[in-house]
């Protein structure tokens, strides 16, 4: 049995993703596992609704997954929470409702709201070359052309804030056909840093895969924000996510590490075996996430709960308030769930934005036209997924989150994210 440890933590988030609330009305959500209301109030179908829990049984059944939580929420309400399988397999522990998963790349909107908490302050203006707060970046050279050698060049326009939010930066993951640039990511070994400051000077000595706005590319933008963070706050990267973040919206189960009397609750990570069914990969007992986490992942490194996350994703739903505390200004929402790609083209890598339908915004991906997705959705649907399965989307017009959370890296042969995501609209009745 291959087990997660320190040293391929990183390598397991990068390689995982390549093949991939807060309630209004009859009861207040301040920690506990909410009620759930009759779907009908909020223009749901309670029958419809259980066609999700067929599907997620079947994949339960088809040992293909070992757990499932789902929740669908609409109009500030849970209209469906449910769990499915197991925790752990090998134990037979249930999964419960307030299971702690991995959320891999669910993190980087929380990061990318952090930040943008720090803009709202006038610290910054989204325009601002990065090194102004984190001069190493300056020294990063761009690939004119690959080869061997490679020819690098100069960056001719800095990397801006707003790059970093929207992956306009040319930093990537090493994630291509094993290019220079590709190499390099693999060389530095960026992700067995001890902390942000050694990451970036590891990252500075890779190119960028190209100048600085021109084009898309997912990577490790949202690692440096954390960063950004860090130097403009004054804080570790998981102090200010706590006291600005966390403690005011009660997400209580949400960080970089599970402490020890949490471990009860935490999932175990699976990975699909070639000849079916699941094997281990991350045990909690010998998890990194159980031990003495330093190097704070703004990209993928959180670790929460479905009711958690629904708690920041009824935040932003809510025009950045929950339950009285306010995180961000209603513009601020607006803007960073607006697609600010258009006209940027694809930068390579497997994850494939702007593409017809379908941009980026600051820290989201954001539905522009709901034809060409070819699922049920709607424009200004926005949201996002982590490697080991987690998937939320939130839905302005129809007043709707989904949350996803289940354990298994890679994904990516699993229909499960458009399947629960149709499953959720298709029981809309209003």
């Amino acid at each position: 049995m291959f087990i997660l440890n320190g040293n391929n933590i990183g390598k397991m988030f990068r390689e995982g993703l390549l093949l991939f609330v807060l309630l209004s009305g009859s009861f207040t959500f301040y920690g506990q596992i909410p009620e759930k209301v009759n779907p009908e109030d909020v223009g749901l179908s309670s029958e419809r609704l259980l066609r999700i829990n067929e599907r997620m049984r079947g994949y339960i059944d088809e040992n293909k997954l070992a757990g499932i939580v789902t929740l669908v929420a609409r109009k500030g309400k849970i209209a469906h929470f449910e769990t499915f399988g197991y925790a752990d397999i090998e134990s037979e522990k249930k999964m419960e409702k307030d299971a702690i998963f991995r959320i891999y790349s669910m993190t980087k909107p929380i990061v990318s709201v952090g930040l943008m908490m720090l803009y709202e302050q006038g610290e910054f203006q989204l325009t601002d070359p990065v090194s102004k707060y984190i001069p190493e970046v300056k020294e990063i050279k761009v690939l004119a052309k690959d080869g061997n050698p490679p020819v690098l060049e100069d960056q001719k326009s800095e990397i801006r804030i707003v790059d970093l939010l929207r992956h306009t930066s040319g930093l990537g993951y090493g994630w291509g056909p094993g290019g220079y640039v590709d190499s390099m990511y693999n060389v530095k070994q960026i992700w067995g840093s001890k902390d942000l400051t050694e990451f970036v000077n590891r990252v500075k000595e890779i190119p960028l895969y190209f100048q600085p706005g021109t084009k898309w590319r997912y990577g490790i933008s949202v690692d440096i924000i954390g960063l950004l963070i860090e130097r403009i706050s004054g804080l570790p990267l998981d102090k200010y996510l706590e006291e600005n973040i966390f403690v005011p919206l009660k997400m209580n189960d949400t960080g970089f590490e599970v402490p020890n009397e949490k471990t009860d609750r935490f999932t175990t990570n699976y990975a699909p075996k070639r000849d079916g069914g699941l094997r281990a990969i991350d045990l909690p007992s010998q998890s990194p996430y159980t031990r003495n986490v330093t190097l704070f992942s703004g990209g993928g490194g959180l670790l929460s709960t479905t009711t958690d996350y629904f708690r920041f994703c009824q935040m932003l739903l809510d025009g950045g308030e929950l339950n009285g505390k306010r995180i961000l200004g209603s513009k601020t929402v607006e803007m960073m769930t607006m697609d600010h790609t258009d006209g940027i083209p694809y930068g390579g890598g497997p994850v494939v934005y702007p593409r017809k339908g379908a941009g980026f915004g600051l820290g989201f991906q954001v539905t522009t036209d709901p034809a060409p997705n070819l699922f049920l959705t709607s424009e200004g649907q926005y949201g996002w997924a982590g490697a080991a399965g987690t998937y939320f989307r939130i839905d302005p017009k129809e007043e709707m989150i989904i949350i996803l959370m289940l354990q298994i890296m890679p994904n990516n042969h699993l229909p499960i994210h458009v399947e629960f995501n149709n499953l959720s609209y298709q029981a809309i009745i209003d």
